[in-house]
C-alpha cells in the first residue's frame, strides 16, 4: 500500500488532469508510433520497433504511478486547518536568523512542490523543522551547509 498523500484540490486536479493526458493523447502517441515503425518492414531487425515498444512500456509504468499515488492521495479541506502549529498545507511565513531574510512557504506534497511559486514539499528538510512549530517559535533546520535557524513569524492557510 502506498503512503497516503495530502493534495490541495488544485494538485489533486493537475493529477487527474496529467493522468487524463496520458491516458488519452499519450495512448494514442504510443500506438501511432509503433504502427509506424511496424510499417518499416521486418520486426526482429527494427530498432525504431523495439524504441516504441519500450517507449509505450515507459508511458504504461507512468501511468500506473500515477494511479498509485492518485489512489492513496487524500484532499485536505484547507478550511479547517489548525493555524496554531504549522501542518501540511500551511501558510508559513519564517524569518532567516542568520541574515533576516523573510520568506512565506506553503508546505505540500512532494508532487505539488514548485519553489518558484513559494511551494516546498513537506518532506524538504526546511518543511522538517518547521512542522508542529508555533509562532515566535525558532525552527532548528540541519542542511547541507550547517544548521539554520528560521522564526516563526505567521501561519495561516
Amino acid at each position: 500500500m502506498a503512503e497516503v498523500t495530502y493534495y490541495t484540490q488544485e494538485g489533486l486536479d493537475k493529477l487527474k488532469q496529467e493522468l487524463h493526458q496520458l491516458k488519452t493523447e499519450g495512448r494514442a502517441a504510443m500506438a501511432k508510433a509503433i504502427s509506424e515503425a511496424r510499417d518499416k518492414g521486418d520486426l526482429s531487425e527494427n530498432a525504431e520497433y523495439d524504441a516504441a515498444k519500450e517507449a509505450q512500456g515507459l508511458h504504461e509504468a507512468k501511468i500506473a504511478k500515477l494511479e498509485n499515488v492518485l489512489a492513496s492521495a487524500r484532499l485536505i479541506d484547507e478550511s479547517t486547518l489548525d493555524t496554531s502549529k504549522v501542518l501540511a498545507l500551511s501558510y508559513v511565513k519564517i524569518k532567516n536568523k542568520k541574515n533576516n531574510a523573510v520568506m512565506t512557504y506553503q508546505l505540500v506534497s512532494e508532487t505539488e512542490a514548485d519553489l518558484k511559486s513559494g511551494k516546498i514539499s513537506v518532506k524538504s528538510p526546511i518543511a522538517q523543522g518547521l512542522l508542529g512549530k508555533s509562532v515566535g517559535d525558532i525552527a532548528e533546520v540541519n542542511v547541507p551547509a550547517g544548521i539554520m535557524e528560521f522564526e516563526i513569524l505567521e501561519i495561516s492557510r
